[in-house]
């Protein structure tokens, strides 16, 4: 099995290959630097572009090598809170506005993917939340009349029905969300930067950016090999700052969520397995996903990260799961595994932060990055660009540091392994 915590694993193996990108050199000029290469970046890049903007994108590594290129590749409408809670925390119509960006992101998506021809294996076929235990259920029949309540045209699943969606018996039930599906999330990304490309924006991979400073109404941001001087600055890095912007890293409590990939499943196996081709995950506070490829591979994940001793419990739990919920399944090899990092606020709520006129970011997907980057690349573009058409979905949010989020970080890994090991001799 091939696993590397450096690499984006099945992903990186099997996505298209990346646009020609080059490392900055020099001095340069543009109306807004965009930082990070991710689906936030690449958006927002994009978009500016196409606008007329001249924009320029600096990625301290390649196209995607974040959390974009380690996702799940779910594309999820809305946040993981239920849309209540999200509208009690920000206020009623602060609330539906983010509600309804966020409810609109799959279509922004799978329109995207269309109009540039990207290849990244879209299935829009929606995804399921599936039911873990009885109190699960309980957990997806109030989401599911919050959801309709408010016109979302999701589906709540007995438990026949939903293991006939799964192939699997070992749920009690589960939500269906048509608005959604699944991608070949790097390959995604890589697509974005393409189309970025295409439309007019300059890319630099391999150009780590080492500081943002602010020169006289503008901006200089000094990256390894050189600078580019703009009216605005985009940050789009998430829980991959550092410590490029301090305040914004110490507003995340960082999480970690791993994969582990079979091989190709026979397809008398295969068949059997999510027919639909829906992806899908559970209610349990450790969450565990599972989804197929275009090959016919079969991909459990959970929380937890693989570049520890640890991270035998993570495998050793990843073939008893698999095994459990598709015995049909059992002992197929894992070919692949990996890992990336998840930028959690204390609330489960994205930030927009504006620390000056000028630097913007969204931060903080809470574990869904894929339509929210999308949404809030484009949302930060249209700001940049002073579009008054189209309005941010969130307001500048309060921006405090997390207490103890080193300590909450290392809980949250070892309460993971506690959990896998349990599940994985139980």
């Amino acid at each position: 099995m091939r696993t590397d915590p450096l690499t984006r694993g099945l992903w990186d193996a099997s996505a298209p290959p990346p646009p020609d990108t080059a490392a900055l050199e020099g001095d340069a000029r543009a109306d807004v630097v965009v930082v990070g290469g991710g689906f936030t970046g690449c958006s927002a890049a994009l978009h500016l572009a196409e606008a007329g903007a001249a924009v320029v994108l600096l990625e301290g590594a390649d196209i995607g090598f974040g959390g974009s290129g380690r996702n799940v590749g779910l594309v999820n409408a809305g946040l993981w809170l239920p849309p209540a809670e999200i509208e009690a925390a920000l206020g009623t119509e602060a609330g539906m506005r983010l509600n309804e960006a966020l409810g609109r992101a799959p279509a922004l998506v799978f329109e995207l993917i269309e109009r540039h021809g990207i290849a990244c294996e879209a299935v829009r076929n929606g995804t399921l939340h599936l039911a873990h235990a009885p109190a699960g259920q309980r957990e997806l029949e109030r989401r599911h009349a919050q959801l309709s309540a408010r016109g979302a045209p999701v589906v709540l699943l007995d438990r026949d029905e939903a293991a006939r969606r799964v192939g699997s018996t070992a749920f009690h039930g589960a939500l269906f969300d048509p608005r959604a599906g699944t991608i070949q999330p790097l390959a995604y990304a890589r697509g974005l930067a393409r189309a970025a490309i295409a439309a007019g924006a300059r890319l630099h991979t391999r150009s780590p950016v080492r500081s943002i400073e602010r020169q006289g109404r503008g901006w200089r941001v000094t990256a390894a090999g050189g600078t580019v001087t703009a009216d605005r600055v985009i940050l789009a890095t998430n829980a991959y700052t550092g410590p490029l912007l301090p305040a914004l890293t110490a507003a995340l409590t960082p999480i970690h969520y791993f994969q582990f990939a079979t091989a190709p499943l026979p397809d008398a196996v295969r068949r059997g397995i999510l027919p639909g081709l829906e992806g899908s995950w559970d209610t349990a506070s450790v969450m565990s996903s599972f989804r197929l490829d275009r090959a016919g591979r079969l991909v459990v994940g959970s929380i937890g990260r693989l570049d520890h001793p640890g991270a035998r419990i993570h495998e050793a739990w990843a073939r008893r799961v698999l095994g459990r919920v598709f015995p049909q399944a059992a002992g197929a090899p894992l070919e692949f595994g990996w890992f990336g990092r998840i930028g959690m606020t204390p609330d489960h709520i994205p930030r927009f932060f504006e620390p000056e006129p000028g630097l913007t970011a969204f931060f903080g997907y809470n574990g869904r990055g894929i339509g929210p980057g999308t949404v809030f690349g484009r949302a930060l573009a249209f700001h940049a660009l002073g579009r008054d058409d189209h309005p941010l979905p969130m307001a500048p949010s309060d921006v405090g540091p997390v207490p103890f989020r080193r300590v909450k970080e290392m809980a949250l890994e070892a309460g993971a392994c506690g959990y896998h090991a349990a599940r994985t001799v139980a």
